[in-house]
């Protein structure tokens, strides 16, 4: 099937309930993707995800996904293809945004956590990379953050997991030059939506729909990073530049 994106037919979303994975996969179903599998811890979905993508003409399949499990990885990633076809796009879209605060009292928390935010993710990263690779085309969408640009103090082992992912996605779209297949590196600001209910948005904040839309124009336009806002890229280029003295009392 040939559309806007080129030939986007199959979606692999790991993290089969995060607000911005299915707000990219929506997009793609309305834009002509018609199988999908949406792969959670525990196998589950909310009915009203399955049933929205079901209504829009899509063919939904579901797949227990534990971030934290890297050893059955690439077995999830391998019978994805099998029932899917050709993986088009495939979408890691899970992490824990946890408390710079717990992690300061319980380093063990903080070492799950990294582990599934940049471990997880160099996991499924490399399957997908590696069938992306023997299919000859196929996007990895890599969620980062502009919170690991340049780590803050305030949320420094969260930060220090998307750093780590960040240069993990570039250099797997470096490796994967030439062969088809590409990547996709979004970084964010802060997303208004469940993960950060009950938190202050910070400057340049953006919704769930905001990055879900950059998520589209940049598979569309084939461009290897966006950022969201789109004036990020600006703002970080000075950030990036601030002594230490004063970047250390940044709030966030």
């Amino acid at each position: 099937m040939r559309n806007a994106l080129g030939s986007v037919d199959t979606v692999l979303l790991l993290g089969g309930r995060s607000e911005i994975g299915l707000a990219v996969v929506t997009r793609l179903v309305r834009d002509g993707a018609s199988r999908v599998m949406l792969a959670a811890r525990g196998g589950t979905v909310p009915e009203e995800d399955l049933a929205r993508l079901r209504k829009l003409g899509a063919e939904v399949r579901v797949a227990d996904f534990d971030a934290a499990r890297p050893e059955t990885h690439q077995a999830l990633i391998d019978a994805a293809a099998a029932e899917l076809g050709d993986l088009d796009v495939v979408i890691p879209a899970f992490g824990v945004l946890g408390s710079q605060a717990v992690y300061d009292k319980d380093p063990e928390a903080a070492a799950r956590d990294v582990a599934v935010n940049f471990g997880g993710h160099v996991s499924v990263g490399l399957a997908a990379a590696r069938r992306l690779r023997e299919q000859g085309h196929g996007t990895l969408v890599v969620l980062s953050s502009v919170a690991g640009v340049r780590v803050r103090r305030a949320n420094f082992v969260y930060g220090s997991a998307k750093a780590g992912l960040d240069g993990f996605a570039q250099g797997l779209g470096d490796a994967l030059h030439g062969s088809g297949a590409r990547v996709l590196i979004v970084r964010p600001g802060f997303v208004i939506g469940r993960m950060t209910e009950g938190m202050t948005p910070a400057p340049m904040s953006v919704t769930v729909d905001a990055v879900a839309d950059a998520v589209m124009e940049a598979l569309r336009s084939r461009a290897p990073v966006v950022w969201v806002p789109a004036k990020l890229r600006t703002a970080f280029a000075v950030m990036r530049l601030l002594p230490r003295a004063i970047w250390r009392r940044m709030p966030r």
